[in-house]
């Protein structure tokens, strides 16, 4: 099934069952707008054999960025960079989707202080509350957003609720705790996330991919588990979503984010089953997959339609062209040894910047080299996101 295209309810085909999943690839000119070597890493990505390259984490605004090396969907952000990273994975046969994204409580303070759904003092983390208009705007933001992507060559869009970042938030009782129509029940804490999707589809039509990348749990106690994400999932089908993208774990000090876990075989197979029987939207999901194997079984059961790679695309962007031809052999994950916090996802940062470069030939610098690499970067980053916006 690997090779198959699959039609997605609003009519775009993708040629095969390969997704290079969102990754925050952090190489933006720290105010929003694209790169050269991220024009160079998504065409070496297209060029590689998925069908569909998901960019992480574009935010809406630059109010409530996830990182200061993200993209913006939103003037005064160069036009002309942006429209040249999507045409050189188009050029290359791949359709590239904007993740829409909002970090709400977990951006940094760099325009002010975060918001998120309800105010939280959760040691070191700090939130003040958005009010009701600033949640009642938030649609049209989005919506915006997706025009915004649409006009620049992305071929969809991907509405970002999952690993603890705003959509993911209001979902989640632990950080919304809200008592008003945004708060309580699943009912009302979806309701922002189903506004949303509707506002998005009503800006962009019925021809244009919308995908929502959801946690079907969110791996930290008192937040969204898997009885309220399949009741989320009811309420998304019938939405006009096109991609239901499956993940779980929240970017939360002292919680496991999905990118980081030990385990083998994919991770979120089980509650894509209990997802399927819920729902006819196409599924993918991320995580976990790092035999082909494991991405032959998964979707030979029916779990999910597509497969999401992150990191073994990191490691050999040509995995999907061998695959596709036969192939079986995947590149062993480097094994570090007591690696500080946020090294390894600073590890694989670094190589996405080597892709970008035209240096990936060259191996992995030392983890904890990594770590003070992304760290310097991120501060010149966070310096000129505040001068700018700030």
């Amino acid at each position: 099934m690997l090779s198959e295209a699959i039609a997605l309810p609003c009519g775009v085909v993708l040629k095969n069952r390969l997704v290079k999943a969102a990754m925050s690839d952090e190489l933006g000119d720290g105010v929003g707008g694209a790169t050269e070597p991220q024009i160079a890493l998504y065409r070496r990505w297209a060029e590689g054999g998925a069908a569909l390259l998901v960019v992480g984490e574009c935010q809406i605004g630059p109010e409530h960025p996830e990182n200061c090396g993200n993209l913006v969907l939103q003037p005064p952000v160069a036009i002309d960079r942006l429209t040249r990273l999507t045409g050189a994975a188009r050029a290359a046969g791949a359709e590239i989707w904007a993740q829409l994204g909002h970090a709400g409580a977990l951006a940094p303070p760099v325009t002010g202080p975060p918001k998120g759904p309800s105010a939280l003092r959760v040691g070191a983390l700090e939130a003040e509350a958005l009010s009701d208009a600033e949640i009642e705007a938030l649609p049209e933001t989005f919506a915006r957003a997706a025009l915004a992507a649409r006009q620049v060559g992305f071929t969809g869009v991907q509405v970002h609720a999952a690993h603890g970042f705003l959509l993911n938030q209001f979902l989640s009782p632990f950080f919304n705790r809200r008592t008003d129509r945004w708060g309580g029940g699943v009912e009302n804490r979806s309701r922002l996330l189903l506004a949303v999707i509707e506002r998005v589809r009503a800006a962009v039509g019925p021809a244009f991919p919308v995908a929502v990348r959801l946690n079907v749990e969110d791996g930290l106690e008192g937040g969204l588990d898997l009885p309220d994400a399949l009741a989320v999932v009811e309420r998304l089908d019938g939405a006009g979503v096109d991609l239901l993208d499956l993940s779980g774990g929240v970017y939360f000090p002292g919680a496991p984010s999905a990118s980081d876990r030990t385990s083998s075989g994919p991770y979120f197979l089980e509650a894509a089953r209990e997802v399927r029987r819920r729902t006819a939207v196409p599924l993918a999901s991320a995580g976990g997959f790092k035999r082909r194997a494991d991405v032959d079984a998964a979707l030979a059961s029916g779990a999910v339609n597509c497969v999401g790679l992150a990191r073994l695309l990191v490691l050999d962007p040509d995995l999907p062209t061998r695959w596709l031809a036969g192939g079986e052999e995947a590149p062993a994950f480097p094994r570090f040894k007591d690696p500080p916090e946020g090294a390894v996802t600073a590890w694989y940062t670094q190589r996405i910047r080597a892709i970008g470069e035209g240096a990936e030939a060259q191996g992995g610098e030392d983890a904890a080299d990594a770590l003070a690499a992304v760290s310097a970067r991120r501060e010149a980053n966070a310096a000129r996101w505040r001068a700018r916006y700030g």
